[in-house]
């Protein structure tokens, strides 16, 4: 039996792989300072090849223990400081960031991990300078503290396979939804205010535009890299290249949800909320030699499957 760990695995997007992981006969070990992440996101208990240690995996005292008990052959680093907006209030929390990368690597070269699994962010692109943002053509070129220290986490990882032969998966995550994740992100915050024929707010004039990827695609699309052997050594978009305005998201939701809310503009925010973000995602769509689910549908799902 393979074991695997996932970091930050209480979150939404690390609970959906670990879910996927279980199901699929690994032993994972879900690690997360719960932070960000909640207990009820785990795994089924009555699974018995899970477990939960709650630790800190920017404390390598912390960490070390797990990941050299285990002897881990897959290791998924999602933890993170995770929002533009938390980590613009709260720009040197997410500096810590750092040296969970450095924990997770130094242990990972040292105890046999075969390869290790970097949960990146479009946001390292910043506004692009080209659309689709392609893995190889367009600039890094964010200045968001969130931004930049994915791109040294990048980084961190690029530079233990040149120096230690340590392989690597990074993944750049488009925006992601589905039933688990947190109320604080754009669908959730919609969906919720929807639900209760609430005020739904757009920050600016809702032109900006975005993807949405439901989160089945983002998990088969991590589960085929893993056992396919995929992406080895190299970046690949994780998101859905189907592009839709704010407004026109708060519009869907509102019909997906038969609701009465009305739509009230906001001041723009001072930085962070990019006019535009798409992916190229050829890589993804070769890996999942299918289309990815419409927006309507997932929303949908989301609804029937709430958490929140």
């Amino acid at each position: 039996m393979k074991k695997v760990l996932i970091t930050g695995g209480a979150g939404f997007v690390g609970s959906s792989l670990a879910d996927a992981l279980v199901a699929r006969g690994y032993f994972v070990v879900i690690a997360d300072n719960l932070l960000t992440g909640f207990v009820h996101k785990l795994p089924n208990k009555s699974l018995s090849n899970w477990r939960f240690i709650r630790c800190d995996v920017n404390d390598y005292d912390d960490i070390a223990p797990v990941m050299t008990s285990y002897a881990f052959d897959y290791v998924f680093h999602y933890a993170a400081v995770v929002g533009v907006k938390r980590t613009l209030e709260y720009p040197n929390l997410v500096l810590h960031d750092i040296q969970g990368f450095r924990n997770i690597l130094n242990l990972a070269k040292n105890t046999g991990v075969q390869r290790v699994f970097f949960s990146s962010s479009s946001e390292v692109y910043g506004e692009p300078v080209e659309l689709p943002q392609h893995e190889h053509t367009t600039p890094l070129n964010s200045r968001l503290p969130y931004a930049v220290v994915k791109n040294v986490g990048e980084s961190f990882f690029r530079s233990y396979k040149q120096a230690f032969d340590l392989d690597f998966t990074i993944l750049r995550f488009f925006n992601t939804y589905g039933p688990k994740q947190s109320t604080d992100f754009v669908i959730s915050k919609f969906i919720k205010a929807a639900l209760a024929h609430q005020d739904i707010t757009i920050y600016g004039d809702g032109q900006q535009t975005r993807t949405f990827c439901y989160i089945d695609d983002n998990i088969d699309a991590t589960v085929i890299a893993l056992e396919q052997n995929k992406i080895v050594n190299d970046v690949i978009n994780i998101g859905n290249d189907q592009i839709i305005t704010v407004l026109e998201l708060a519009e869907t939701v509102k019909k997906v949800t038969n609701s009465e809310s009305k739509i009230v503009y906001l001041p723009p925010l001072p930085e962070g909320d990019m006019t535009r973000r798409q992916p190229d995602n050829q890589l993804m769509r070769q890996l999942l030699q299918r289309e990815l689910l419409p927006l309507a549908e997932g929303l949908r799902r989301v609804i029937a499957q709430r958490s929140f």
